[in-house]
């Protein structure tokens, strides 16, 4: 026998179905404008991103000289001018290295594009020094004709880095404030809302403090393991740029999947380009087997789960991220992704219901029941 619907069910369940649809298309659209938002102010928010950044990894120090004593304004100034000073010595151990070898990896270059061109030239693709030339020929003709997009890409770039330096420059007072400031934010805000808002917006600001803290002091932390040893690595097998590229390493650490491909591409490269290929595929197996001790050993060791992420969504977000953003956008898709967690985890603690607690005359199964 066959059954039939019941009309009341059904309206019900359509009628909760479209509720909760209206309910889900208005958060939508609520996201949406804030996102919108956000892009529109974004030239006020980057530099604020990035302050906040740079005063999670300065923030320890300063800590520490304002519990023994020191002013305020004295430690964040010791601490800034400490932190430009660490800065400027990166970049000059970069620089200097990078224009010591330049000779070496044009020579090294050169010579690899004659090994390259002595292989084609050979069997199975016999391609002669006519078919060469001509391909060259044919290649500076169209850079030739696309003069004028090369310069206005140039200047585009010049653009970017002078924004940059815009951004740096005001990142870096932001962080100053902070610094000085910084405690006395919370108690700040808990003044200006009313209500509730009073409690939970604070509360979630300081474990959101927390969690971001903890992700860049665990990131520059294994960031400087994974650099130690593929510098090691590269220092033992004679490849140039050992200190470069072990900043790079560094700073790739804090781009999760992208940033140590990356890294690990261009000291493949450079390898393969200075030393052979023997050494580039040495590089390549160290790297590999760097970057797995990396994520099976020093990562959940130093993170301890602290960010309750898993490895898939940390891809997806990385992955999302750089389609939507960019190199900013993969730099920032994973602490995003933790600070939504922590939001999330937030809400959900304040919407669950506490557990019933049986009354004294109450048979212990009847909790169950």
């Amino acid at each position: 026998m066959s059954t039939r619907l019941s009309s009341t069910k059904s309206r019900a369940a359509l009628h909760t179905s479209a509720r909760t649809s209206a309910q889900l298309l208005l958060v939508a659209v609520a996201v949406t404008a804030g996102l919108w938002l956000l892009g529109q102010m974004w030239s006020v928010v980057w530099p604020l991103v990035v302050g906040l950044l740079l005063t999670t990894l300065t923030w320890p120090p300063a800590r520490f000289l304002r519990n023994h004593s020191w002013p305020p304004a004295l430690a964040a100034s010791v601490v800034t001018v400490f932190a430009l000073v660490v800065a400027a010595g990166i970049v000059a151990l970069i620089a200097v290295p990078v224009a010591s070898e330049s000779g070496t990896l044009a020579d090294g270059v050169i010579a690899g594009v004659e090994q390259l061109r002595t292989w084609a030239a050979g069997p199975p693709l016999n391609i002669g020094d006519a078919e060469i030339t001509k391909a060259m020929d044919a290649g500076i003709e169209r850079l030739q004709n696309s003069i004028g997009s090369t310069v206005s890409t140039v200047a585009t770039g010049l653009g970017t880095v002078v924004h940059g330096i815009v951004v740096a420059v005001i990142a870096v007072f932001l962080m100053f404030f902070f610094l000085k400031d910084g405690p006395r934010f919370l108690p700040w805000l808990t003044r200006q809302l009313p209500g509730r808002l009073a409690v939970d917006v604070p509360a979630v600001a300081e474990r959101c403090w927390d969690t971001l803290g903890a992700f860049i002091r665990s990131q520059a932390l294994v960031g400087l393991i994974d650099a130690v040893f593929i510098g090691l690595g590269l220092w033992i097998l004679g490849v140039p740029l050992v200190l470069p590229l072990s900043v790079l390493t560094f700073v790739g650490a804090f781009v999760p999947i992208i940033g140590a491909f990356f890294a690990g591409f261009v000291a493949v490269l450079i390898a393969l380009v200075s030393n052979g290929l023997t050494d580039a595929l040495i590089v390549l197996a160290i790297i590999i087997v760097v970057q797995q001790l990396e994520g099976n050993v020093f990562q959940p060791m130093i993170q301890s789960r602290g960010l309750g992420l898993h490895a898939a969504v940390v891809l997806l977000a990385v992955t999302l991220g750089g389609s939507l953003a960019g190199i900013v956008g993969s730099l920032l898709a994973v602490p995003a992704a933790a600070l939504i967690g922590v939001i999330w985890r937030y809400i959900r603690e304040q919407l669950a219901e506490p557990p019933h607690e049986p009354r004294p005359d109450e048979p212990e199964g009847a909790t169950a029941a």
